[in-house]
């Protein structure tokens, strides 16, 4: 019997987020700096004759129909880069919610695209991977290396790698999903005037909520406008004890604080699980733990 190999696929952070404007395509230039958590769904694979996938988890039933699910778009998309591409079983454990801004199905797509990479003996660095990643979705490509970076183009462009301080942090959505069409649906322009510059972000960890301060999230108010409950979560995480920073990721409804110390964290979630009941907390670490 073989033996199943898992893939971690982290939840994708974007700490700022930037709308340059939109595209001829429809689609709209981002520039965005982007971390990855320590909480994840993860994806099993097993090499066999025919391509499948199988979802568990709380939120399976919120990730719509499988032949719709990410993962085989990324299989399909790489499929036809490489001419016999090895295939096999997927079993995906869904724990991360659905249409919430933090990448999940972006996530699992660049895990299947992990695992066929490894399978099929294909360098990570390889074109076909990240022409494959594209093509499956906006997010995917930053989330096949998950590493911190500064993302722009609608995706596709990745500075080099970002050394950043571990940062302790509550994840909060508050049971809402949220379209990313539809939210730029309601968009009516950006704030932001300053450009991203990798070697400008700051390493220090004070140093780097100052700069974060200066640099936000264009799409909070459309999201706002089409969940006003992303006002109350960001509003509640603002004023918990030790909060440095409350913020949106993506295009929401998943926010965001930002804390000094993983116990300041930790409490925090205790207190808004117990607090708000219905909304999904989580304390992680954007990173790597020190």
């Amino acid at each position: 019997m073989t033996t199943a190999i898992v893939e971690q696929a982290r939840a994708k952070i974007n700490l700022t987020l930037r709308v340059l404007g939109r595209r001829a395509d429809g689609y709209h230039d981002l520039e965005s700096l982007v971390v990855f958590a320590d909480i994840a769904d993860t994806l099993a694979f097993e090499p066999a004759d025919v391509t499948t996938l199988d979802v568990t988890g709380p939120y399976a039933a919120a990730s719509g129909a499988t032949a719709d699910n990410l993962v085989l778009k990324a299989h399909r998309a790489l499929r036809d880069s490489v001419s016999v591409l090895k295939g096999g079983r997927f079993i995906l454990d869904k724990q991360l919610p659905v249409a919430a801004g933090i990448g999940g199905g972006s996530a699992d797509a660049a895990a299947a695209l992990r695992h066929l990479a490894r399978v099929n003996g294909i360098a990570f660095d390889d074109a076909r991977l990240m022409l494959a990643a594209l093509r499956t979705g906006a997010d995917v490509p930053v989330c096949l290396a998950s590493r911190a970076c500064i993302m722009t183009g609608v995706g596709e462009r990745l500075s080099p790698p970002l050394r950043l301080p571990a940062l302790h942090a509550v994840l909060v959505n508050p049971g809402v999903a949220l379209s990313t069409r539809d939210v730029f649906a309601v968009y009516k322009g950006g704030t932001q005037a300053h450009a991203l510059l990798p070697h400008s972000v700051p390493r220090e960890f004070a140093a780097l909520i100052d700069y974060l301060d200066t640099h936000g999230n264009d799409l909070t108010e459309a999201a706002i406008d089409r969940a006003p409950v992303v006002a109350d979560v960001l509003a509640v995480l603002g004023a918990l004890p030790g909060a440095r920073l409350a913020r949106m990721s993506g295009s929401g409804s998943t926010c965001f604080a930002l804390f000094a110390s993983a116990d300041e964290a930790k409490t925090a979630a205790s207190q808004l699980a117990g607090a708000h009941r219905p909304w999904w907390v989580a304390p992680v670490v954007f990173g790597e733990r020190t």
